[in-house]
């Protein structure tokens, strides 16, 4: 990566891909058996998998420690059961938190018998270690994040967002016909986007279902010509990677 380019387009075509059959997963960053070194989380954020899981199908209980995991569901849903005693349903429009901290055992099984799920699986790296383990799950409707870019997980949790041990800002968006937003970029400060679904513009370049981009160096993020687009951005720290696992 050249220092003068400023947003990294990834697209959806280079990400990782494995097919067990019952899932069918792209990985954004190396995970499992897709490794590359170039592609090695962002800041803070270390996995974003694209998940299609078929019906009655999912993980079974495994652990996870020291680990900040999202769960973004779009089409379906997804039955989630931990080892704090957790059970709940996660719908399209939901979205769930799990801080693992000290550990945490957990599965997650699409409930249907007939519908797949579509869900994106989403790892930060916590800012401690070893802390009590926590799960927070929270509905978002389409209209506050029609045309415009809701704040979804924070710090501090604010403005009603899940709160997350680690400085990332993390915000959900759909872009239709002519609905635009602008978004300024804080003061030293990378951002990653991930369009989850759909088409649009970003600074007038072309982002499909899939596509990503790290962003460095910029003050401002244009968002227009949205084709049933869906975008997740995420604002964090200015450093390259902060992979535990490296």
């Amino acid at each position: 990566m050249k220092d003068n380019i400023m947003i990294e387009q990834r697209f959806a075509n280079q990400r990782g891909f494995s097919d067990h059959g019952w899932l069918k997963a792209r990985f954004t960053f190396s995970f499992a058996n897709y490794w590359d070194p170039k592609q090695i989380g962002f800041s803070d954020l270390l996995v974003i998998n694209d998940d299609q899981i078929a019906s009655g199908r999912g993980f079974g209980t495994h652990p996870h420690k020291n680990m900040e995991i999202f769960s973004y569901v779009l089409e379906g849903a997804l039955e989630h059961r931990d080892s704090m005693g957790n059970g709940s349903i996660i719908k399209a429009g939901d979205i769930q938190l799990m801080s693992a901290g000290s550990g945490v055992t957990h599965s997650e099984f699409n409930p249907s018998s007939t519908q797949k799920t579509h869900s994106l699986q989403i790892w930060i790296v916590p800012n401690e270690e070893n802390t009590k383990p926590t799960y927070q799950q929270h509905h978002i409707p389409n209209e506050l994040k029609r045309g415009k870019l809701q704040l979804i997980i924070s710090p501090d949790g604010e403005n009603n967002s899940l709160y997350i041990r680690q400085d990332i800002k993390i915000y959900s968006g759909l872009f239709d016909g002519e609905e635009q937003e602008i978004f300024n970029i804080p003061e030293n400060r990378y951002v990653y986007l991930h369009v989850a679904r759909g088409s649009l513009k970003i600074n007038d370049l072309i982002f499909n279902a899939g596509d990503g981009a790290r962003i460095r160096h910029e003050q401002q993020l244009h968002f227009n010509h949205g084709q049933n687009a869906e975008v997740l951005l995420f604002d964090m720290r200015p450093i390259e990677t902060n992979c535990p696992y490296m």
